[in-house]
């Protein structure tokens, strides 16, 4: 399968299943290494997985579908197959998605702010900052990072405001229980905190050249999108095998 310009990874606990969310489409991928489009052939960007079977998203529609140029919050309950907007459609391209402590944390990058919602529907505004990529503690809901040119911002009040970026700059991140706060920067070096980004220590550097998307499953399982496909770590990042090759289109 011809893939290029993954914008997010997640993987279903309902089963166990990577998918992986492309500029053409959601791909299911299995343990054998085999793939398949399991979605429609739309741009899904901002991606990630809320729960068993549930999937958020953002985005621009397939060609030719009538749908909004952007497509505000989309949700799937049925692992990737079908979509539906819950807000903003038309108004908002999220190109970051974060689902922690029952909360959706959005980045909008239309208006080039932090969006904020319990029910996917209505929304808190948030700071302005110019950002690639978010991630909320999984132990505190006001602790949220953001990656921008100067390195990496803090919030400490739920996202209302953002310390100055400092080094390292990180391209993407990612957070999850226990002591999963992973980064990786612009040259596609792996680095990991466990002290809630006080301090970073660099594990690898993943194949494939420029990072694409980062996910964290569990404190040792990492997955990361570069420009050659997906690479995933079992052991916190000092190795990693290769999950979906991609093959490099001129769109």
């Amino acid at each position: 399968m011809a893939l290029s310009h993954i914008h997010g990874l997640g993987v279903d606990p309902a089963d166990g299943q990577l998918y992986v969310a492309t500029h053409q489409g959601v791909i299911a991928v299995a343990d054998d290494g085999s793939s398949q489009r399991v979605s429609d052939t739309a741009d899904y960007m901002g991606f990630t997985v809320a729960g068993p079977k549930t999937f958020l998203g953002s985005g621009h529609p397939a060609e030719g579908s009538g749908d909004h140029a952007n497509r505000g919050l989309i949700k799937s309950t049925d692992a990737g197959k079908t979509w539906k907007t819950l807000s903003l459609g038309g108004e908002v391209d999220f190109h970051a998605l974060d689902y922690a402590h029952n909360t959706v944390y959005g980045y909008d990058s239309t208006g080039g702010l932090l969006r904020v919602s319990k029910d996917g529907k209505t929304w808190d505004e948030r700071a302005e900052l110019a950002a690639l990529d978010i991630a909320v503690s999984p132990n505190d809901p006001d602790i949220v990072l953001a990656t921008t040119q100067n390195g990496i911002a803090k919030s400490t009040n739920g996202g209302k405001s953002f310390s100055r970026g400092a080094e390292p700059v990180m391209a993407y991140l990612s957070w999850t229980k226990p002591d999963g706060l992973y980064g990786i920067d612009p040259t596609g070096a792996l680095h990991h905190s466990t002290d809630g980004g006080a301090t970073w220590k660099k594990t690898a550097t993943v194949p494939g050249g420029q990072p694409q998307a980062l996910t964290a499953v569990d404190a040792n399982r990492v997955l990361i999108a570069t420009q050659d496909g997906v690479y995933e770590s079992r052991d916190g990042g000092k190795t990693f095998t290769q999950r979906l090759p991609v093959t490099h289109t001129t769109d």
